[in-house]
C-alpha cells in the first residue's frame, strides 16, 4: 500500500492539484493530510478526488466545524492513531515530541506537519515522515511525500 503525505496546503488550490495528481500518477492507495488545510474550499478538492483521504486538523485550520462536517468523517483532532496493512501509524499535526514517540516502539509509522520542512528519519523500526508544505509559502518549495507501507520507506517529492 502506498500513502500519499500531504501538510500545510493553506488554501494553495493550485499545488493542492498539483499533489492530487501525483498521487493518482504514482498509484497512491490512501491521502494522509497532517493538517492545516485551512480553508472549507481547498479540502473540497480532497472529497471531489477520486482519492481515499484522512487527515488531522492544525492550528491554522478555520471553520473547524464547517471542515469536520464536510470531511464526512475523514478529518479529526490530532493526534489520530490507525493501523492500515498491519502498521500501527500515528497522524499528528505538532512536531512535538515526535523523537520520543518513535522511540516508544508503539508505532512503525508517525506522519506529522507544521514545521513546513520535509524529513524523513528512522527511529529504530519507526519511520517519521514530514512531507514539508505543500503551499510553497514559507519555504519556497512545494513538497509531498510517499510511503510505501510494505517496506516502510518514505519519499520527498517536490511539486
Amino acid at each position: 500500500m502506498i500513502l500519499g503525505v500531504i501538510s500545510d496546503t493553506h488554501d494553495h488550490m493550485d499545488n493542492t492539484k498539483k499533489a492530487l495528481e501525483l498521487f493518482r500518477s504514482r498509484g497512491v492507495d490512501v491521502v494522509i493530510h497532517c493538517g492545516d488545510i485551512v480553508a472549507p474550499f481547498c479540502m473540497d478538492l480532497l472529497n471531489k478526488s477520486d482519492l481515499e483521504w484522512i487527515g488531522v486538523l492544525g492550528n491554522n485550520d478555520g471553520e473547524v466545524e464547517i471542515l469536520i462536517k464536510r470531511a464526512e468523517g475523514r478529518l479529526s483532532k490530532e493526534p489520530k492513531e490507525l493501523e492500515l496493512e498491519g502498521k500501527k501509524i500515528l497522524i499528528k499535526h505538532y512536531h512535538h515530541f515526535v523523537e520520543e514517540i518513535a522511540k516508544s516502539g508503539r508505532y512503525h509509522l508517525i506522519l506529522y506537519g507544521h514545521t513546513h520542512q520535509p524529513k524523513i528519519a528512522r527511529f529504530g523500526d519507526c519511520l517519521v515522515v514530514n512531507p514539508g508544505e505543500c503551499c510553497g509559502w514559507v519555504t519556497g518549495t512545494a513538497t509531498v511525500a510517499l510511503v510505501d507501507l510494505k517496506t516502510l520507506q518514505g519519499e520527498i517529492v517536490e511539486l
